[in-house]
């Protein structure tokens, strides 16, 4: 399995700071989590797009390009890339570029978004949510199979045997598609032969595992190898030196950042008990030591049989240190315990039947 972390690059403004100063503080501690996730040997870093004062990153490829030169072997993807209010042909040649940069490591995760901001700042219609996805994506998927491009849509000028470069490392250029639960993309990405990542912020994880299995379903009506599509699961979590120490630690930021989006989405705020069973072997946090970290996504990928595994843990005001400490665990302890659990799993289930 893969393992990774994503951040939307939260700004939080100490006292007497500016927000420009705050911006300015969390890029560049973003940087040093980049950093420390190649070091101990994470697999992937990502970085969301978003366009509200209280989240630093609205281009995530250009703070990519800079976690590229800093960086030797991690994979470097959007988290997600807002494909629907954004223009495919500057996505294709942004992360065309990254992938220049980096060697061959970039990657894009398209997804809808889970905020709206865009549509307006872009000029789009948030009527059109679903229709612009699914054509930019078409248009996405036709910049990256060809280097002269002829392709006609609905919301945009139609491009006739134009040349798009530059030409990324990688052929194809990795794209992944995201969601939060929406059955229609699952189904479009497994019919396009595209990898899944599934972001599992609430609920049971146990009630998403049908999503895996449709994209799977969806792949082979397709005619594409559904062991060939990856599935990711992209989900909230600290991992800390014991249970307590990252329970305690990870409560505050958490409750504060789900209240702020509950007051703005009309949800109630989150209640200790709703807390503590979000932290259960069912819940949806992946919050303590290694090995309780490490439990849970074994628990998970019996239900997922997944590939990839992303935390965000950098979220609201967590403390950096907290941050940088989770994801060194991550990377040196909780990815050996999870590899060794996959291994003494497939040894007890024994060889296939004929």
């Amino acid at each position: 399995m893969e393992f990774g972390t994503y951040t939307f690059a939260d700004v939080v403004p100490a006292p007497g700071e500016s927000l420009a100063a705050a911006s300015q503080r969390r890029l560049q501690q973003l940087l040093e989590e980049i950093e420390i996730a190649d070091r101990v040997g994470l697999d992937v870093f990502g970085v969301g797009e978003h366009h509200r004062a209280d989240y630093a990153v609205s281009a995530p490829a250009v703070a990519l390009a800079a976690g590229a030169a800093r960086t030797e072997r991690i994979r470097l993807t959007s988290a997600v890339t807002v494909l629907s209010s954004d223009d495919p042909v500057r996505v294709f040649q942004d992360f065309a570029e990254l992938d220049l940069l980096s060697g061959g490591r970039a990657e894009i995760m398209a997804g809808r978004g889970s905020f709206t901001e865009s549509f307006p700042l872009f000029g789009h219609d948030l009527d059109d949510y679903d229709e612009l996805f699914a054509e930019k994506l078409d248009l996405l998927l036709a910049l990256r199979g060809q280097e002269r491009v002829t392709w006609t849509g609905l919301h945009r000028e139609a491009l006739v045997d134009q040349p798009v470069y530059p030409r990324p490392v990688q052929q194809p250029l990795p794209v992944w598609v995201a969601v939060g639960g929406n059955p229609r993309s699952v189904i479009r990405a497994g019919a396009l032969g595209l990898p899944l990542a599934i972001a599992i912020i609430g609920g049971q994880p146990v009630r998403f595992a049908p999503l895996a299995q449709l994209h799977r379903h969806a792949a082979e009506e397709a005619g594409h190898d559904p062991s060939t599509l990856a599935v990711s699961i992209n989900a909230h979590g600290l991992v800390a030196d014991d249970d307590a120490t990252a329970v305690r630690t990870f409560a505050g930021p958490y409750r504060e950042m789900m209240a702020k989006l509950g007051r703005e989405r009309g949800w109630p705020p989150m209640t200790s008990e709703q807390y503590q069973a979000a932290l259960a072997p069912e819940g949806h946090l992946l919050v303590g030591s290694p090995e309780t970290v490490a439990a849970k996504i074994l628990h998970h990928h019996r239900h997922f049989d997944h590939d990839r595994f992303l935390m965000q843990s950098s979220l609201g005001s967590m403390p950096h240190a907290a941050v940088l400490r989770s994801t060194e665990l991550l990377g040196t302890a909780v990815a050996r315990l999870v590899d060794d659990g996959l291994i003494t799993a497939t040894a007890s289930a024994g060889p296939a039947a004929p």
